[in-house]
């Protein structure tokens, strides 16, 4: 039996039981419910609980602060009706999914080491492999509890592939058994895609990626898309890490290089060898692109401290309009 969730002053949707979670049903139905994460971390699919039963999945997630939790707040990727119920919260067009998100089995194909701790993980989904560049998908490791999310690295195609690069992370239980415990071959549960700061193919502006971390796999997807148009645009990637082992970027982009790449790697704990950039990504950003900043489209993907210090001096030091800049936020 499917509860019927009814939003105030907006829409309703059914709720399948074979359904996991109140953001997934809304957004399989095609309702704009906010969210960026959908894994419990960011908060943006905070909502109210006006009428009927609701359960918490991860009670202590940290997109809820415990004083909105006292208030009876809500996460909608982290709660399941038990009833029909009626909710509070402001959706809108722009979260509206223009891939609607599946949820199917996946087949690990190949995983290759790119660094000492990251690799690039190959899936094969039924069907195509339908997504927008810049998205992410949600993965279930296999002994883990609950699901991870990773951006894809490559592009759309007709074959079924999804490729992420996956950083093992010391004690996550998740990246672990990804590196660990999935075998070649193996399958586990795959639901996707999901979030907002995929390529803008019709915006007009130079194209800005900045990386961190394993934040480089939804910037390589958006700099393929962007250099392998028929009329590329100019990017500027900036490839974050911190020693010259940490980095691959310039690796994998190297069939791409030519006059519309501007690729720089930036270390911030290099050794004496490096004779490239240092610092933090988001000064050498500040320190290389031309003025004002406010000329260019802006994508990036890494640590949180990252995303703050980039939405700090894009937005408030070059008041960049917030229609120009596109982030995932992740825990």
């Amino acid at each position: 039996m499917a509860y019927r969730v009814q939003i105030e002053g907006g829409e309703g949707f059914a709720f399948p039981p074979e359904e996991d979670t109140l953001l997934r049903a809304a957004l399989r139905a095609g309702v704009g419910m906010p969210h960026e994460c959908s894994v419990g971390g960011c908060g943006a699919c905070r909502y109210d609980l006006l009428s009927g039963e609701m359960v918490r999945l991860w009670p202590e997630a940290p997109g809820l602060s415990e004083r909105e939790r006292k208030r009876g707040r809500f996460l909608a990727c982290q709660s399941r009706p038990l009833t029909d119920c009626a909710i509070k919260l402001r959706c809108t067009d722009e979260y509206r999914p223009v891939v609607p998100p599946r949820r199917r089995e996946a087949k690990l194909e190949a995983r290759r080491m790119l660094t000492a701790d990251m690799a690039e993980f190959t899936l094969r989904v039924p069907g195509a492999a339908a997504f927008l560049p810049g998205q992410y998908a949600l993965l279930y490791p296999p002994g883990a509890t609950g699901a991870r999310a990773y951006s894809m690295s490559n592009l759309p195609n007709e074959d079924g592939l999804w490729q992420f690069i996956i950083r093992r992370v010391p004690g996550g239980r998740g990246s672990n058994a990804l590196f660990d415990t999935l075998d070649l071959g193996a399958t586990l549960t795959f639901d996707g895609p999901y979030g907002h700061a995929y390529l803008r193919e019709e915006a007009p502006r130079e194209i800005v990626c900045v990386a961190g971390g394993s934040g480089l796999a939804p910037m390589l997807g958006i700099a393929r898309a962007a250099l392998g148009a028929p009329a590329p645009k100019q990017v500027h990637f900036f490839d974050g890490a911190r020693t010259a082992g940490d980095l691959c970027g310039g690796a994998l982009l190297a069939p791409l290089t030519g006059p519309h790449l501007n690729y720089l790697p930036v270390l911030s704990t290099p050794d004496a060898a490096w004779q490239g950039a240092t610092g933090f990504v988001h000064e050498a950003v500040a320190h290389t692109l031309p003025a004002p900043l406010m000329q260019y489209e802006f994508y990036f993907a890494g640590p949180p401290p990252m995303i703050e210090a980039l939405q700090t001096l894009l937005m408030v030091q070059h008041q960049v309009p917030y229609s120009q800049i596109h982030f995932d936020r992740f825990l």
